[in-house]
């Protein structure tokens, strides 16, 4: 079997324990069970496949993008499989294992310092002008993770498995917003299905901007980029919470010690938002969320560091 084809297909399951009384049933899908221990494998898969097919992708070229991570993981993972060179920026606001992960996979890495080692609107837009200046080399693909609608196609595969598998049981989906493509991906499929489910959004507390915030640095990988992502689409979009990062921290905790699922951090602002909504919705609801990544990432990171 081909390996792109272990992509998908992951487990659902509920949460127990961190839910208080008299709320909505939450189920979390396990997106850790992907190849890379990311839901990103979705994407990544998608935007190489169709930029195959179209031609903007040829054999020979190298494969550029800017990333946290997790996205850098997954596209190195598919090209290896599919045997291109990949060219990564991130920087240290990431995880270790993170940037580990993409160089074991054959990532050629190019870093952009972050001098407090946080997440901000500048970090990013940084990110985004060195890989700008890559592709602009002959022989490239930048797959542009923010501007390219093929990942958006990469998620309607799961919105179809939540589907499929809560039996069409659903009043509200929560996910927090990078690029907003797998929160556009799945709400696109549910709404098809159920226009009345409820999409809520999830960010972070210290850069709510999608809430009519401001711009703020914060420690929750992968999410709050610091302003509207280009993909952004909000007349799917019912409500927006914003959760602090101490707050993700906690629940990540939380969860990997009272439910035994070992996530990321903006799993547990997932998590924390998911049991907000939860409790208006009341006992005869369910709420569905996203366990992103697997917390093998976040090892290093005072999410799981000891006195952390």
């Amino acid at each position: 079997m081909d390996l792109l084809r272990a992509i998908g297909s992951t487990s659902i399951v509920r949460l127990r324990r961190v839910v208080p009384p008299q709320c909505a049933e939450i189920l979390v899908k396990l997106e850790w069970e992907n190849p890379t221990g990311s839901m990103k494998d979705r994407m990544a898969e998608s935007v190489i496949t169709r930029a195959e097919a179209d031609g903007r992708l040829r054999p020979g070229y190298t494969v550029i993008e800017y990333t946290g991570g997790s996205t850098g993981a997954s596209l190195a993972l598919v090209c290896a499989a599919k045997g291109y060179r990949i060219k990564i920026v991130t920087s240290n606001a990431f995880s270790q294992e993170k940037r580990d992960h993409m160089a074991a996979l054959g990532a050629e890495l190019t870093i952009v310092p972050s001098p407090d080692g946080l997440t901000s609107k500048k970090l990013i837009l940084d990110m985004i002008e060195t890989a700008r200046q890559m592709a602009s080399e002959p022989n490239t693909f930048w797959t542009d993770q923010l501007h390219n609608p093929d990942t958006i196609a990469g998620y309607h595969a799961l919105g179809e498995e939540i589907w499929r598998q809560t039996d069409g049981r659903v009043d509200a989906f929560v996910h927090s917003v990078g690029t907003a493509a797998s929160s556009r991906g799945v709400a696109t499929v549910l709404k098809q299905h159920n226009p009345s489910i409820r999409i809520v959004i999830v960010e972070p507390g210290e850069s709510a901007v999608l809430s009519g915030g401001s711009a703020g640095s914060h420690k929750i990988e992968g999410v709050g980029i610091g302003y509207t992502p280009p993909l952004w689409e909000p007349s799917l979009v019912d409500e927006i919470v914003p959760v602090a990062t101490d707050a993700a921290k906690e629940m990540t905790r939380r969860i990997a010690r009272e439910e035994g699922l070992f996530a990321g951090t903006s799993s547990g602002a997932n998590v924390a938002a998911a049991i907000e909504v939860a409790r208006r919705l009341g006992p005869n609801a369910r709420v569905v969320t996203l366990m992103c990544d697997s917390g093998l990432k976040y090892l290093s990171t005072d999410v799981y560091r000891r006195g952390g």
